[in-house]
């Protein structure tokens, strides 16, 4: 029984947690495209897809997780395979939790949130390729990388921007709490920027360790 776990923990599974990183990177843009789906016509059927969407998700991160526990062999440092896949998820999480808000608040999107949408899904792109990339052309992920920190730059522009034109004289009790709504909606989607910008640096972590 001791021999027989010790085969499963020294195991190399490089395929699997590569394999699986380029699936959560496929659902990064599925999600994104799910939550422009959604603001272009809100209804159930399009919000039951985002959130079918994002429980897929998390079912891959849990098998990750759950192999990276039980293997010793890694392709990439542990602590940086835990990073990509923990920031990957968290950004699926905040676009669905966009979705759900929407819906929670029936509130009409204004154009800041399509706008960061657009950005945020070619930072879903771009993830995924640098998830396709990464272990075969390092260099190739690194340049991905950086362009999805330039799209989180834009994303964080374009959030305060929304956020200022938000605040700018509110009418009456209703008028707050419309705008409290959407500052609550906004917020999920520059969160959901963040985690790519961790994935990305976590990326050019990896680059850096092997050059």
């Amino acid at each position: 029984m001791q021999m027989e776990w010790l085969r499963r923990f020294f195991k190399p599974k490089q395929n699997n947690f590569m394999q699986m990183l380029v699936q959560q990177g496929a659902y990064t843009v599925t999600a994104v495209e799910a939550l422009q789906g959604y603001l272009k016509k809100r209804n159930e059927k399009k919000s039951a897809y985002a959130r079918e969407v994002e429980q897929q998700a998390d079912e891959i991160q849990r098998i990750f997780v759950h192999e990276l526990m039980d293997t010793f062999v890694t392709p990439i440092d542990r602590e940086d395979l835990f990073a990509l896949t923990r920031a990957l998820d968290n950004f699926i999480d905040y676009v669905y939790d966009t979705v759900e808000e929407l819906e929670i608040f029936q509130l009409d999107p204004p154009a800041s949130v399509i706008e960061i949408t657009d950005l945020l899904r070619g930072m879903a792109n771009e993830l995924h390729l640098a998830m396709q990339r990464l272990l075969d052309h390092p260099g190739v992920a690194a340049e991905h990388a950086r362009r999805i920190k330039s799209l989180e730059n834009q994303v964080e522009h374009a959030y305060r921007r929304s956020l200022a034109v938000l605040f700018q004289g509110p009418e009456d009790m209703h008028h707050v709490m419309e705008i409290l709504k959407t500052r609550e909606v906004l917020r999920h989607l520059s969160n959901a920027a963040d985690q790519g910008d961790m994935a990305a640096d976590t990326i050019l972590d990896v680059v850096v360790k092997w050059s």
